[in-house]
């Protein structure tokens, strides 16, 4: 486990107890389609939180070449690369839902790893908190789609139909390159992309 980091890493209060070990929450596939709806990608995607490849596959569907990488080998993409140790870039855009600790590194990382978009799937509560305010003033924000329903998410697995409803409100965070101005606020449904 990573130590130091930003303060935001150490300060994550979480109990461990209750947290899947590698922060694995794949995304709902509806989540990642709600996106697409809204927003196009100018050249390859690179998704370098792939886990089982839930996020990755939504991506290839509408025809974007995916770059698929984890720390963790769970049968998708190259499995063992630690995403923060990286320095090459794979694709101009990434795509990804970062464990949450990292959420900060993992955009830092990304954002000097790209030359087009970054969109990151978050909790909405990553909008809170001084320190992030200060560091979100320093980055290229451009637009946060809200979940307008609450996405189904799973600890170490996806969510399936009848597992219930999700009870964390989630949004897309969407930094892009050359950006300035106000950040611009928007809803989306998964549901209206199943």
């Amino acid at each position: 486990m990573r130590s130091g980091g930003s303060v935001y890493a150490t300060a994550q209060t979480d109990d461990p107890a209750n947290r899947e070990e590698h922060d694995f929450y794949p995304t709902h596939p509806g989540a990642t389609r709600a996106l697409l709806a809204v927003e196009e990608f100018d050249g390859d995607i690179w998704e370098p939180a792939c886990g089982a490849g839930d996020m990755s596959r939504v991506l290839e569907d509408a025809g974007y070449t995916v770059i698929s990488t984890d720390l963790i080998d769970r049968g998708y993409g190259e499995g063992g690369r630690d995403f923060l140790m990286e320095w090459a870039p794979l694709a101009a855009n990434i795509v990804t839902n970062p464990p949450f600790r990292w959420a900060i590194e993992f955009i830092d990382r990304a954002l000097m790893l790209t030359t087009g978009k970054v969109a990151v799937f978050l909790r909405l509560a990553f909008l809170e908190g001084v320190e992030r305010g200060k560091w979100f003033k320093s980055v290229p924000l451009a637009r946060v789609y809200v979940m307008s329903r609450r996405v189904p998410m799973q600890r170490g697995k996806l969510q399936e139909e009848g597992d219930g409803h999700g009870v964390i409100a989630f949004a897309w965070f969407v930094f892009e390159h050359g950006h300035t101005g106000p950040v611009t606020i928007g809803f989306l449904d998964w549901k209206d992309h199943p």
